[in-house]
Order: C-alpha cells, then sequence, then structure tokens
C-alpha cells in the first residue's frame, strides 16, 4: 500500500526535488566581493504586521517565501502600536461597515482613494475575527465578546448617530499582540526568516522587480535574492524629524529603494503628528486613554478641546487636535515653566480602569515622565508619529511606477512589486490617518498581498533569471562610504536634517519657513557625499548600516518639504498659515515625488500628479462627495 502511494506522487516528487535543486544558494563575484544568490516565488521585506501577515499569507498559498527583517521580527515597530483595530464588529453599539468608511473618507479630509477605503473597511470585521481565530488574546466585554473602545474621529450612521466604538483592543498594547500572534502564524506555515539582513536596493530588469540585494549584518556578506514577487513591508520615516514616536529602526528603506529604481513616492508632505507623545521624550500616549475619558487641559485648568471641537471634542480627528494643542500653547496656555505643553488628565478615572484597560499607559507615564497617573495628569505634546504618505500602490497592492497622467491617470503597475503598510500609499488614510486604523491598514493590505500574488501567479514557476550585474551600484555605494577617511560623521547630518524637518515642517507651516527648509535641505543631501564612518569592517558594521539609512531618510525627508512647500493649501496634516483653506479645485490630486538619479548626493526632486480616486469599488458603498470637516 505505502508502495502504491510512493509509486503515485513519485513524478510530483521528482518535480519538487528537481525546483528545489534550481533553488539552493550559488555564489558568484560581484565587484570584488563573493556575493550569495537565493531563488524564491516570493520576498518579503519587512517583519511588521504588514510583512509577517503577507508572509504568512504566501505560504499558505504555496509560495515558497523569504522574509527578510533587519531586526528580529517580534522587535519591529508595529509592537509600539497601542490602542487597537478598527472594525464594524457592533460588539458595543450597533455599527457598519459602511458608516467605518465614511469616518475613514472625512478623517483623510477626501484625499483618500475610495475604492481602497471602501475594501479596506468592509474586509475589517472579517480580518479582526481571522486574528481572534488565530489566538490574539484581545480584551472581553461581559459577555465574552471582544472589547470596542471609542477612539477618535469615528461615528455612527455617517456622522449623525453620535461616537461609535469601533476599536478593538487588546489593553493598550495592541500592536504587542498582533504582531507575536502574526509571527506565530508565519512559523506555523514554516516562512523562511533572514533575520538582520539589510536590504539595500531592489533588483529592476527592464522595468520588471526581480528580487532584492540585501546585506547580513552579522558577516556583512551580501546576498541576492531572486524572486517572482518582492513585497516591500518597511515601514514608515518617521526618524526625519527629532522629536517622533518612531523606534530608530524606522527609516523609510523601501521607500529608499524605490526612488533609487527611478519610481516616484506619493504624498510625502502629509506627516501626523500624534496630539499626546510624552514632553519631553515624545513616546507615545495612546488615543485610547481619550477614548477610556482622558482629558486634555491648558493652564487654566480648561479642557479646551470643547472649543475646537465641540461635538467630539478630545476625539476629533489627530489633526485637529494637535493643531488645539499648538494654538493653546502659542497663545500662552500652555503648561509647565516654560507654557510649553499641556496635560492629559486621567486621574479622574477609576484605578481599575487604568489597571485594566491601560496597564502600559500608566507604566510609560511612570517611567518617562514621572507621575502617577491615578493622581496626577501626564505632560504631552504633538510629535511626529506618522507618514499617510509612501509608495503608490492600487487597493491590490501593486506598485504604481511612473505615469503620464495625462495618458494614464492612475499610472502602470510595476510587473512583480508589490507594497503594503506603512511604507505604502494605498491611499487609505489621504491627508490625515484616523486612529486604529494603520493596525487595519497593515492586517488587510498584508492579507491582500498575498491574495493579489496568489492570483497572478503560482507556485514553484521557473526562477527568475538575475541580471549578471544586478547589485554592483549598491556595492560602489557602501564602498564609497567605507573608503572616506574624512568627512562628516553620520549622526552629525543626521541631526541637521531632523533639526530641518523640526523646524521647518512642523505642525503649522508657512511658505517663507517652507522655502529656507527647501534649500537647507539641498545643503543636506549635497553633504551626504562626505559622509564616513570610523568603523571600516563588514561585520556587524552598525555605523554603515546607520550611513545606509541616513540616505533613506534623506531622500524622504527632502520630499516631503519640497512637496509640503508646493501644495498651497491647508488639507488634513498639512496646516498651511498663508492658504488656511482647502483647494479642492486645484490640490484635490495626490502629489508624486520623483529623485532625478539612483545618488541622493547629485539628485533634484521634481514633482508629478495624479487624481484622486473619487468613487468606490462597487455599489455596496455609496460615493462620499467632499464636504466641510468639522467634528
Amino acid at each position: 500500500m505505502l508502495s502504491k502511494v510512493a509509486r503515485q506522487f513519485t513524478p510530483a516528487a521528482r518535480n519538487y526535488a528537481a525546483l528545489n535543486r534550481a533553488r539552493t544558494i550559488t555564489t558568484q563575484q560581484l565587484a570584488g566581493f563573493e556575493v550569495h544568490d537565493h531563488t524564491y516565488d516570493a520576498v518579503v521585506v519587512g517583519a511588521g504586521g504588514a510583512g509577517l501577515r503577507a508572509a504568512a499569507g504566501l505560504v499558505k498559498h504555496g509560495f515558497k517565501t523569504a522574509c527578510l527583517t533587519k531586526v528580529f521580527p517580534t522587535r519591529s515597530h508595529t509592537v509600539a502600536a497601542q490602542g487597537g483595530i478598527n472594525g464594524a464588529l457592533a460588539n458595543m453599539t450597533e455599527d457598519d461597515w459602511r458608516w467605518h468608511a465614511y469616518d475613514t473618507i472625512k478623517g483623510s479630509d477626501w484625499l483618500g482613494d475610495q475604492d481602497a477605503i471602501e475594501h479596506m473597511c468592509r474586509m475589517a470585521p472579517k480580518v479582526i475575527k481571522e486574528l481572534e481565530s488565530f489566538g490574539l488574546p484581545f480584551t472581553r466585554t461581559d459577555e465574552g465578546k471582544i472589547y470596542q473602545r471609542a477612539f477618535g474621529g469615528q461615528s455612527l450612521k455617517f456622522g449623525a448617530g453620535g461616537q461609535a466604538y469601533r476599536c478593538a483592543a487588546a489593553a493598550d498594547r495592541t500592536g504587542h499582540a498582533i504582531l507575536h500572534t502574526l509571527y506565530g502564524m508565519a512559523l506555523k506555515f514554516d516562512c523562511l526568516f533572514f533575520v538582520e539582513y539589510f536590504a539595500l536596493d531592489l533588483i529592476m530588469d527592464n522595468g520588471e522587480c526581480k528580487g532584492v540585494i540585501a546585506m547580513c549584518m552579522e558577516d556583512g556578506t551580501l546576498h541576492r535574492f531572486g524572486s517572482h514577487a518582492t513585497v516591500l513591508a518597511t515601514g514608515g520615516y518617521g526618524r526625519t524629524y527629532q522629536s517622533c514616536t518612531s523606534a530608530h529602526t524606522c527609516t523609510g528603506d523601501g521607500g529608499g529603494m524605490v526612488l533609487r529604481a527611478g519610481l516616484p513616492l506619493q504624498d510625502l508632505e502629509f506627516v501626523q503628528f500624534h496630539p499626546t507623545g510624552i514632553f519631553p521624550a515624545g513616546c507615545l500616549i495612546t488615543e485610547g486613554c481619550r477614548g477610556e475619558g482622558g482629558i486634555l487641559k491648558n493652564s487654566e485648568g480648561e479642557p479646551f478641546m470643547a472649543r475646537y471641537a465641540p461635538t467630539a471634542k478630545d476625539l476629533a480627528s489627530r489633526d485637529v487636535v494637535s493643531r488645539s494643542m499648538t494654538m493653546e500653547i502659542r497663545e500662552g496656555r500652555g503648561v509647565g515653566p516654560n507654557k510649553d505643553h499641556c496635560y492629559l488628565h486621567l486621574d479622574h478615572l477609576p484605578a481599575e480602569t487604568l489597571h485594566e484597560r491601560l496597564p502600559g499607559i500608566s507604566e510609560t507615564a511612570k517611567i518617562f515622565a514621572g507621575v502617577d497617573v491615578t493622581k496626577e495628569p501626564i505632560p504631552v505634546l504633538p510629535t511626529v508619529h506618522y507618514n499617510m504618505g509612501g509608495i503608490p500602490t492600487n487597493w491590490r497592492t501593486e506598485v504604481i511606477g511612473p505615469m503620464n497622467p495625462e495618458k494614464d491617470p492612475h499610472g502602470p503597475v510595476v510587473k512583480g512589486l508589490y507594497a503594503c503598510g506603512e511604507a505604502a500609499a494605498a491611499s487609505v488614510h489621504g491627508a490625515n490617518r484616523l486612529g486604529a486604523n494603520s493596525l487595519l491598514d497593515l492586517v488587510v493590505f498584508g492579507r491582500q498581498a498575498a491574495d493579489t500574488i496568489a492570483a497572478d501567479m503560482k507556485p514553484n514557476m521557473p526562477p527568475v533569471d538575475i541580471p549578471k550585474s544586478a547589485g554592483e551600484y549598491s556595492i560602489h555605494r557602501f564602498t564609497r562610504i567605507l573608503d572616506n577617511k574624512d568627512g562628516i560623521p553620520t549622526s552629525e547630518l543626521r541631526s541637521r536634517l531632523q533639526r530641518d524637518l523640526q523646524k521647518y515642517a512642523p505642525v503649522y507651516r508657512n511658505s517663507k519657513d517652507m522655502k529656507v527648509g527647501c534649500e537647507e535641505i539641498k545643503k543636506v543631501i549635497k553633504d551626504y557625499k562626505d559622509v564616513t564612518v570610523k568603523d571600516k569592517s563588514m561585520v556587524w558594521n552598525t555605523d554603515l548600516i546607520e550611513a545606509l539609512e541616513l540616505e533613506n531618510l534623506i531622500s524622504q525627508g527632502a520630499q516631503t518639504l519640497i512637496s509640503a512647500e508646493a501644495r498651497h493649501e491647508s488639507r488634513g496634516a498639512q496646516a498651511h498659515e498663508d492658504y488656511p483653506d482647502r483647494d479642492d479645485v486645484n490640490f484635490m490630486k495626490h502629489t508624486l515625488s520623483y529623485q532625478s538619479c539612483p545618488e541622493v548626493e547629485n539628485s533634484t526632486h521634481t514633482l508629478k500628479y495624479r487624481p484622486v480616486i473619487d468613487q468606490p469599488l462597487d455599489d455596496e458603498m455609496p460615493h462620499v462627495p467632499p464636504a466641510k470637516r468639522v467634528y
């Protein structure tokens, strides 16, 4: 009987063995270095929430998948997300995913693409229940249902039904729970992880992406990963700013690779300032605090948000709250010796509630602000938190390439290249992201990347042909840095970049400052050619990795300022003092920013535009026309 079974599967076994032999690692010499070549069906770059969900989905679909990550997967920045994940489960009140979609479009200040928003919000209940089935330990109601808290910008009945309770939470450590759950699922499906591998560049061949070249940080070896599908899930570039909630690893590596490949990035001017970063450390205090009843107050003890958002108050959209706090400080009503921040009060809430639903916040406030939240307010100040812009994709996560907006307003897709998570701009967040939509974005579009690839190609296809010279440019770049004997330390140039972004592209912006900022950033760009490192080895050279990360930060920091200066309106996170109104006639469009050549120090940056997709995917959801955005 066993022999009959064995004979029955012999042809398939032979084919699988042949394919495996074709996928063994080979080596060759390239620009004086030994390079290890790997071949896979799919490669995922990044192991945060989006990357892990994409990797798990791909392996489940039968694709031989490699997941590259520069930090151990459970150290990815998704672990820092606190508040929750939005979805119309209707566990606390009645709800509908269409109401969620309306709130997301309104929150985006009508710069979000309505087809992608429909897909995300419609999928939300399904993916949350899927996470639950994976074992995610959500906080529970007394009835045993998933607990959902109030969050900013969320309403019922298309804004007419009051506050929605839509944010599914695992206490105040939801990102931590999601990351560990998805890592477990990726391991269950036997995903292959390459941990502490730093992705250097995409492997492009006649406009098609065929993989990536990466450096193993542990020993300095170089590796080319050939694949039919490459998924970029590398996170945001928050470290372009001095004060941010982002981990030091959030350096926009995927965006940098895309720019060097001659592809555009989208809407980089829209940078979200989270209203409540601990003053002065900048550590995140979740919006869930206000969802549980926390109140912002000024030096007069006034709960001032009632003046700026009479209905939503402290649960207005994040850009509204950040601007309101900034106005209070500007007008002299800030707290502290220098009147330069505000207070977030949780001390009126029951200690049991704080212990059960906000345990991490209580600990964070004690460590970084020295306050007992049951007795004292937390000092807070808006701090950079999220990048709404990124690698432009359609709702299927296919990356959009260089385009001629007149001929093809939504652009051609780049064969073999996909993006999801904060690295991407689908664009579900538009000009401003609603709280708790980020974790939803990760899971929905990480899942969608795997599903799109499974729909477009089959597992065990013949290996891709990597161009023999692929990776030479990357080697030239890092050897030039290593060869520089005298020059500018990475930390010095990075500090200049961060100061420029903090000074010239803050919560409130103006034309004069941004024009100065554009000139200052050009000096930073040119000085990158002089970056040098003291460690000249290839083994665990963190100095070199930081220098390479800096190039990615400079590229995207420059395009943030240039794109912001060119947008003469106020929309979402772009609060322009010289143009205080939204201009739907001239600026209801996405910014596409290009880098003229791979070397950032020799490059110029140009802008193009493409229209917003203002129609939903199908007739399940109504079109949401532009309206005045009030809370």
